[in-house]
């Protein structure tokens, strides 16, 4: 009788779960602005060891896509369907109802990864930069997050910052409150907080789901300066070299194909040579205060993870780590590099074309475009206790985009996503779970993946992928073979090319994307480059 009551307890303990498999932690990190080639383990110079052993133990993603720029990838990471869906197929400009995936802010046909994963039990956290539609009514606090401190659209690192502002859980508080740590900065702002909620979740016995979102490294780019010092002068051999350089360390490293040529420089960008003594040191400390900016973000990933292995948690959490687009060119060649101590909480520097393209290494093009250097980014996946050290340090080569955060997030914590939420109907996911890619297994994509921003698109369906800038004629490349996008297949491959240019006109309609009536003139003719190769 004793042996059967002990079965009937474990059966019971059981069907109850308290013996059932736990649920993982979940920790989101989203950069802003970084380059595929800007972290250590992606091919940088820039020291980033604590993301550098993230990957060594765990796994990377060598075709992560996001959709090129900051709003729309937000949109697509929280809702885990296209940013039009989810009313921000542009910026925070709202055009109106008639124009419903210009809205500016997530609308209520779509649902959150707080609000899904809080149904599943999780305590759900966010800390970082927000700027899915705060100005519009649109916050964290009211779109599934138990606790959050959030900036509405980042654009500052220090208190003292003139677009500063912080919310704390609804509250905004003011710069120098008591409640937030003195002289802070916002890259090690956001850590520290994520750590406090992370807390919380403890105290109420739940796991956690973190969306820690860094202003970093966007503009206006700020950091103390013993970190920048170790870095300038370290940056006067150039931008082609600094880029050849990463080149090389990445097929080194294993992450490229050697097959994939380095693409002819920008011809709107001049010769390093070419400057005078001034101007090189000018852009040698632009480059010394982004790569600074970086080496302060990987020290708060740092902290983050010495945090979760205090409290005895990193072994249980899952850490995806991706950026919001590629590396940022604007305003142009110039970039901007204004303040009386430039990198100093008052001063005004924005990275530049220049380097902007070594950032982006080895692919075409920057933020806001959809050749692979808009939309590529780094993906490192951690898991000590999910992912088998087999596969530590390994190359995952499969496409993933950021739509497919909600169904990985679904798929690791048990949750459900919702045909229909506070009565309203939901969409259905786009995305595909990224769990099997955790350990080499396929992924169960059933679409192509798709892009749109400021009328530049794309569609990659398995190696094959069609792009276009607003101004350009369909580009068709094998992206397998050609991910650099030199060798052009849609005259040789015109059946390929027109069943693609048909998915792409289905999708296009279908989640209600509208032509874009803005060009950039400071950026190039990609037929006019490439053909002076």
């Amino acid at each position: 009788m004793k042996k059967l009551f002990k079965i009937f307890v474990f059966v019971s303990l059981f069907a109850s779960g308290a013996y059932a498999q736990k649920k993982p932690n979940v920790i989101v990190i989203l950069a802003d602005d970084l380059g595929y080639a800007d972290l250590g383990c992606y091919g940088s110079e820039i020291p980033t060891p604590n993301l550098d052993k993230l990957a060594a133990n765990g796994v990377r993603l060598t075709s992560f896509y996001n959709t090129a720029r900051c709003c729309p990838t937000r949109a697509a990471l929280l809702t885990g369907v296209y940013s039009h869906q989810a009313g921000i197929g542009h910026m925070m400009d709202d055009k109106g109802a008639d124009h419903p995936a210009y809205r500016g802010q997530l609308n209520d046909k779509s649902v959150t990864i707080a609000e899904v994963m809080k149904s599943a039990g999780y305590f759900t956290v966010m800390t970082g930069k927000w700027h899915v539609g705060q100005p519009h009514g649109t916050v964290p606090w009211k779109r599934g997050f138990d606790r959050s401190l959030n900036a509405p659209a980042g654009g500052f690192y220090y208190g003292d910052g003139k677009n500063a502002k912080v919310f704390l859980n609804g509250e905004e508080l003011a710069n120098d409150s008591e409640k937030l740590p003195k002289n802070w900065y916002s890259t090690d702002l956001w850590t520290d907080f994520g750590l406090r909620f992370i807390d919380e979740a403890a105290k109420e016995k739940k796991p956690f789901m973190l969306y820690l979102a860094h202003n970093a490294p966007h503009f206006p780019l700020q950091a103390p300066e013993e970190d920048i010092a170790r870095f300038r002068g370290k940056y006067l051999k150039g931008w082609e070299k600094l880029r050849q350089e990463r080149y090389e360390k990445q097929i080194k490293l294993g992450l490229i194909d050697p097959s994939w040529k380095l693409p002819p420089s920008n011809p709107n960008i001049p010769k390093w040579d070419s400057l005078s003594e001034e101007d090189k040191k000018r852009y040698d400390d632009m480059m010394a205060i982004y790569a600074a900016v970086i080496y302060r973000l990987d020290k708060s990933i740092g902290d983050l993870v010495a945090g979760l292995k205090q409290r005895g948690v990193f072994d249980d959490t899952v850490i995806l780590f991706v950026s919001d687009n590629g590396g940022n060119a604007e305003p142009g060649m110039e970039g901007r590099y204004e303040g009386t101590k430039p990198g100093d909480s008052q001063s005004t520097v924005f990275l530049g074309q220049g380097w902007a393209e070594a950032a982006c290494t080895p692919f075409w093009a920057y933020k806001h475009h959809t050749h692979e250097g808009g939309i590529s980014s780094p993906g490192i996946i951690s898991w000590p206790a999910g992912i088998p050290a087999s596969s530590n340090g390994k190359f995952e080569k499969q496409p993933a985009h950021i739509i497919d955060i909600m169904a990985t997030l679904v798929d690791l914590g048990g949750a459900k996503y919702p045909t229909e939420f506070a009565g309203k109907p939901i969409q259905p996911l786009e995305g595909a779970s990224l769990r099997p890619a955790f350990t080499g297994k396929p992924v169960n994509r059933k679409n192509p993946i798709f892009w749109e921003h400021e009328g530049n698109r794309a569609i990659r369906d398995g190696n094959w992928k069609l792009v276009a800038e607003k101004t350009e004629k369909w580009q068709l490349y094998d992206v397998e073979k050609d991910r650099s996008e030199l060798h052009d297949q849609f005259e040789k491959q015109p059946e390929i090319a027109q069943k693609l240019v048909a998915k792409y006109d289905a999708w296009y309609k279908r989640v209600g994307a509208e032509d874009y009536d803005k060009t950039f003139k400071w950026f190039y003719d990609y037929e006019k480059a490439k053909s002076g190769k």
